[in-house]
């Protein structure tokens, strides 16, 4: 039977800017190694699970696309007698899918219900092939976030060809001065074919390409296997010993017969075996006499790969999902997913993906393409998955999390939960980021008449300084010339609430009296969250530049009582401040001009020096700064500092509703529009500029407004603040991230989270290491030095 849409207009060969989902569905971690094998729409390449879940169908029915490609692949079967050595970073692996896997394909017709559509008809052979040959999606999102800045160069843009030959075709082409028939590099300036240089893993090459520049002075050249009809490839410059661009590499080309347009890109980039080389770290998870720790398996215990430096966000959504809150918002096994066009480019599908992946247990089993000898102690660890789609989503516009480098976790957590509280969650759902909300308050007393100033402030977490003291060394004259590493004396939780908690002066004047004197100001608590997220900040400035510290918190399992933090509000006969007076004092701040100074020779503008002195008490640079880690995804930290007093208890944070409609008639979205208006002062033409000089702004939404306006009537007790204000409160440790290494930015995370483990009595810690999921043994040694505390209500 013939299938009558084998000649579609729709059906194209996908281009190299195209996703291809190919690797596992966009609605779950089901995928190709699975028996039933994935389906590649071979119409808008989306990749649809076709198991008891059938996201394939859903696909098809709401998008009318009837041919797929369907993909199975099985892994060639491997013996492992020993764990696996950890391989050096230079390593480049040789192998390709090929050698790993067995792949079998089919197209199938939905719509002429043909199981076995035959490849060679119509225009199938061609986009097929491209489908196979097509970079994934996640190898794409990564090729892009490793992608250097590269730019033309003196040699390329001056380049000077000599007279045209005609080169001998790549397939019959071979390195000038030796056999070698792949990574070829041809000299631009003479057409001179040479290999080039050897890569580890047995990539090969003599370096003929570079001998060929030290002969002749001849600097540019290009790879190529790594021609695209698009007109990329890699370029290199021996003369600047970098990768640069030509902008005329067509006409270069063709200048020695090639025509790029009908290139095929044969061998991987530059970019690419990079990548390859990231991901290929791999270590073994030990106790002390060097027995590995047994993996755990099932609901709530899978793993997620690490997909380059990812480990950061590994670690942050682990802890997430471990909390009620999430769990319930995202986890609906039952349910189908949300019908959206384009599942991979949604943050809710990709959100509730994940949670089906890390809470179902589903996918948490041994890997079963290792088979470990009868005496051999090496344990297979489950695949893990690769949130691929989520970490673009979450990165998307993003000048940091949207790179394959290491981040900050912390920085992470907080931008994920304004995302999270961005988007919509109609009703009954609840915005999960909830859960983590509470009420701060500040009270500022005059030292003078003791007049009281009261403010309320929402947060979602609170970033808590470590105290650092050092312990005393004693040298001896047999040490080496190294400088020994530093040891800190161990410093408890409440210590460090203490000095959050404590009162300190601030220089301002004071509005009743006039006073120069001060103000004392103290921060408490005026509502708990369920969860309370903490960052211990364990930092020092070594010549102006923010150095890690390893000092040890002391937090125990037992729960414990934040009662004493707790604020009791107004008291009897405190003479409170007039607004005006206030905002008068307000626009009396003069920055410490030595710290401003300090500051902004660290790399930090001038309005966040001003805003994060003004939050401090105007003290010094060091304090500042810390405020400034801590602070660094809030959405008004680049705006000028307000004097104005609109932290003052009854300002409005609504907008002029016409200005919306004017805004939207421009094709504005709401939210966008909402807080232009804001950060303008309610000027449409100046709105207008700020939306577009601010593209990846999300905005903010109704609900978002909706919570401030309801903080400021809390602020004063007429309605229900964030949190709660019941007493006891009464808190555990639930879950730590914790980072292994001297910057925040480089090094190492992990997640242990307290859990039940099947069989196990009572709640036992487990370690989230990428994909490898155990049962913890060190936690006590690793919850000195968390990094992230999340402290859940008991």
């Amino acid at each position: 039977m013939t299938c009558k849409h084998v000649n579609s207009a729709d059906l194209r060969v996908p281009t190299p800017a195209q996703s291809v989902y190919r690797e596992d569905c966009t609605q779950c971690f089901d995928s190709i190694d699975d028996p039933t094998g994935l389906n590649v729409c071979l119409h808008c390449f989306n990749g649809g699970c076709c198991s008891d879940r059938n996201h394939a169908k859903t696909h098809h029915e709401s998008s009318q696309h009837p041919l797929v490609l369907n993909i199975k692949r099985k892994r060639k079967r491997t013996k492992r007698d020993e764990p696996p050595h950890k391989i050096s970073k230079l390593a480049i692996a040789a192998e390709t899918e090929g050698d790993r896997y067995d792949t079998e394909t089919v197209v199938r017709c939905y719509e002429c219900a043909i199981d076995n559509v035959d490849k060679s008809s119509g225009k199938l052979p061609a986009v097929v092939d491209g489908v196979l040959k097509a970079n994934t999606f996640a190898k794409q999102a990564e090729v892009q976030a490793w992608e250097q800045e590269i730019t033309a160069c003196e040699h390329t843009l001056c380049l000077e060809q000599e007279p045209a030959r005609q080169i001998e075709s790549q397939s019959l082409g071979h390195c000038s001065m030796c056999n070698l028939k792949e990574n070829l590099w041809l000299c631009l300036q003479c057409g001179n074919l040479g290999c080039g240089r050897q890569q580890f893993g047995g990539v090969g090459g003599n370096s003929h390409g570079l001998k060929h520049t030290e002969l002749t002075n001849h600097a540019v050249a290009v790879k190529l296997g790594s021609l695209t009809p698009d007109g990329t490839a890699d370029i290199y410059c021996y003369a600047c010993n970098e990768e640069r661009t030509d902008p005329e590499l067509a006409a270069h080309l063709g200048h020695w017969g090639i025509n790029i347009a009908e290139r095929e890109k044969t061998e991987k980039s530059l970019t690419e075996m990079q990548i390859e080389q990231n991901l290929k770290w791999e270590f073994s998870m030990t106790t002390e006499d060097g027995k590995e720790l047994k993996p755990i398996f099932g609901e709530g215990f899978t793993g997620l790969k690490n997909l380059g430096n990812s480990c950061y966000l590994a670690s942050i959504l682990q802890c997430l999902f471990s909390t009620p809150a999430f769990a319930a918002r995202y986890f609906h096994p039952q349910e189908p997913p949300p019908t959206v066009p384009n599942p991979a480019e949604d943050l809710e599908t990709q959100l509730r993906k994940v949670a089906d992946g890390l809470l179902s247990g589903r996918y948490s089993y041994p890997d079963s393409d290792v088979i470990a000898s009868e005496d051999s102690p090496y344990i297979p660890h489950q695949k893990g998955l690769a949130p691929a789609m989520l970490k673009h989503l979450i990165g998307r516009g993003h000048e940091e999390f949207s790179t394959m480098r290491q981040q900050d976790a912390f920085e992470l957590f907080l931008h994920l939960l304004k995302l999270v509280t961005r988007s919509q969650h109609s009703s009954p759902a609840q915005d999960p980021v909830k859960t983590f909300r509470f009420v701060m308050e500040q009270r500022l007393q005059c030292i003078s008449c003791n007049g009281v100033r009261y403010r309320f402030d929402e947060q979602d977490n609170i970033s808590i300084p470590v105290p650092v003291r050092r312990k005393l060394r004693v040298i001896n004259s047999d040490e080496s010339d190294e400088k020994p590493k530093d040891e800190f004396e161990p410093v408890t939780l409440k210590e460090c609430l203490d000095i959050f908690t404590g009162a300190e002066e601030v220089e301002l004047t004071c509005p009743g009296c006039n006073s120069k004197a001060g103000f004392t100001k103290r921060s408490l608590f005026k509502t708990f969250p369920d969860v309370l997220a903490v960052n211990a900040r364990r930092f020092e400035l070594v010549n102006w530049v923010p150095t890690k510290l390893d000092v040890p918190v002391v937090v125990d399992d037992e729960p414990f009582y934040l009662d004493s933090y707790m604020s009791s509000g107004q008291q009897d006969g405190e003479e409170l401040l007039p607004e005006e007076a206030a905002t008068s004092a307000a626009t009396q701040f003069t920055p410490n001009a030595a710290a401003v100074e300090q500051l902004e020779a660290m790399g930090f503008p001038r309005v966040r020096c001003e805003k994060a002195l003004h939050a401090t008490g105007n003290n010094d640079a060091e304090t500042a700064m810390n405020w400034l880690f801590s602070h660094m995804e809030d959405p008004d930290i680049d705006s000028p500092l307000d004097l104005g007093g609109s932290n003052a208890i009854g300002t409005s944070t609504s907008v002029d509703p016409e200005s919306l409609e004017m805004m939207a008639a421009m094709g504005i979205g709401a939210p966008q529009a909402r807080k232009a208006l804001k950060e303008t002062g309610g000027n449409v033409e100046r709105a207008v500029d700020w939306v577009f000089s601010h593209p990846d702004d999300l905005g903010e939404m109704e609900d978002e407004v909706a919570q401030a306006d309801a903080n400021v009537q809390g602020s004063s007790g007429e309605t229900a603040m964030a949190g709660n204000s019941d007493l006891p409160a009464k808190f555990r440790l639930r879950s730590i991230v914790c980072h292994k290494g001297s910057s925040i930015h480089a090094g190492h995370y992990v997640a242990f989270i307290r859990k039940h483990i099947p069989d196990d009595a009572q709640e036992s810690w487990v370690l989230y290491n990428d994909e490898k999921v155990v049962k913890a043994v060190d936690v006590e040694e690793m919850k000195k030095f968390a990094y992230v505390y999340f402290f859940s209500r008991a």
